[in-house]
């Protein structure tokens, strides 16, 4: 049985799941713009690739995330911040996914001046609270890539959704040498905390690359995917 046409809902969860702390120069708060490249594999099995850029006009930041599973699953996603002192402030989000013919969208707009975040996925809009460092799913990763460099890490992130903003936890596990068709690096080691048990999110930071993670895993049941690095540019 194709793995792709029996598991193709698994797999655009994989490519999307993965964008969380997927996208950190020692100098603190210090924000640079790159181009990664990952080899993405579902289940042990290299199916594909995926890119993070972060780009940057002035104080507008733009990071982007694009992966693809062969020619049957699709992510694009797209965040809009700016940085003051250390701490992101989140403006826009999108997310484009695609299963086959089937496709997805999310837009997330943060509305500090009015206290609300509003929200479209697909047909169905919401609107709830806002709150102060609120982030989304994207630049969440490059929040806790600064803090990583300013000294350590936040006991809680809200990160919004569709429908809230929840609060998460990354915790820091040691140190860890990773090995990826990039190179070798010492990296420090972090994990999502999930409510869910049978879920675990794992990231390797590499310090040498500006904190980029050079190795993701997540393992939810029985289903694993991952993103190992393959190229960087700044």
């Amino acid at each position: 049985m194709n793995l792709f046409t029996s598991n193709s809902s698994r797999l655009l969860t994989a490519l999307t799941s993965l964008v969380l702390l997927g996208g950190v120069s020692s100098s603190s708060f210090a924000l640079s713009p790159f181009n990664a490249s990952y080899q993405f594999s579902y289940n042990g099995k290299n199916v594909g690739s995926a890119t993070r850029q972060l780009a940057q006009n002035g104080n507008s930041w733009t990071y982007s995330f694009s992966a693809k599973a062969a020619a049957l699953a699709s992510a694009n996603e797209t965040s809009r911040f700016s940085l003051s002192n250390g701490q992101i402030q989140s403006s826009s989000f999108s997310r484009t996914s695609k299963v086959l013919v089937h496709s997805n969208k999310l837009n997330i707009t943060f509305n500090p001046s009015s206290k609300v975040i509003s929200t479209q996925k697909d047909d169905k809009a919401r609107s709830f609270a806002w709150r102060a460092g609120v982030l989304d799913e994207l630049n969440a990763e490059l929040q806790v890539r600064e803090d990583l460099k300013g000294g350590g890490l936040k006991g809680t992130y809200y990160i919004a959704d569709a429908k809230s903003a929840d609060a998460r936890q990354f915790i820091k596990q040691g140190t860890e040498s990773v090995t990826t068709p990039y190179g070798t690096y010492s990296t420090i080691k972090v994990l999502l905390k999930h409510d869910n048990a049978t879920k675990s999110s794992i990231f390797w930071l590499a310090p040498q690359l500006d904190y980029l993670p050079v190795k993701m895993t997540h393992q939810d049941g029985k289903t694993s995917y991952s993103l190992l690095l393959t190229n960087y540019k700044k």
